[in-house]
């Protein structure tokens, strides 16, 4: 989507809001693309570097001083957009690469690593994200900002960032041609420790992912 259609001509480019929407909404149009699955060779590279994009512009929301929405009740912006089909197709497309293990909350102490799944993860963020735009595009610029630094702290922050960690050390196993342990049979509805996730996860080397990945094979 080009910026002619995103925003209004007279709304300056260096402007903060146009700068964030600007980052999400090239976030969306990009996990969109990737989720069709027509260059599934690229797809967990270009994955990294996309949500390590949107993290910096949830940096910038973090950052910010807290953002006060115009009105006291939220306004209604209609019922959200599914993501469940994007959620399929990704789920599909990073198998068997989709579960990782999870620290919910690293201040927590003695907190269990957890089943997660990637696909859930971006489905999630995008959802949260779409909310924020259809204020944005609805010209409620102070209530997407304001939704958009409030689900950061609250959720999609934490989730971006789980994720973020999973594709590095996706990326990083396979460059470093180090096998990667898969949690093969794991459903991410069970609440599994550290024990119970070493003894269910299989070996997997990263050779049998890294062609069909877009990964540079191991020799």
């Amino acid at each position: 989507m080009s910026d002619a259609t995103l925003h209004s001509t007279t709304m300056d480019p260096d402007d903060f809001a146009v700068q964030i929407a600007d980052q999400i909404e090239s976030f969306l149009v990009a996990v969109t693309e990737v989720a069709k699955g027509d260059e599934p060779d690229s797809a967990i590279p270009f994955l990294l570097l996309e949500v390590s994009q949107l993290l910096l512009a949830g940096g910038r929301l973090g950052a910010h001083e807290d953002i006060v929405p115009d009105e006291r009740y939220e306004p209604d912006s209609g019922p959200d957009a599914d993501a469940d089909d994007l959620r399929e197709r990704l789920a599909v497309m990073l198998d068997p690469v989709d579960v990782y293990s999870e620290v919910f909350d690293p201040y927590e102490p003695r907190k269990a690593p957890v089943p997660a799944r990637i696909s859930d993860d971006l489905a999630d963020v995008i959802t949260d994200l779409r909310h924020g735009m259809a204020h944005y595009r609805a010209g409620r610029t102070t209530e997407a900002l304001w939704w958009w630094q409030f689900s950061y702290f609250s959720n999609w922050g934490s989730t971006a960032s789980a994720t973020l960690r999973a594709l590095q050390s996706l990326v990083a196993h396979v460059r470093l041609n180090q096998p990667l342990e898969e949690l093969d049979g794991l459903d991410t509805d069970q609440g599994l420790g550290d024990e119970t996730l070493a003894e269910e996860a299989g070996r997997v080397m990263a050779r049998e992912i890294a062609g069909p990945l877009g990964l540079r094979p191991v020799k």
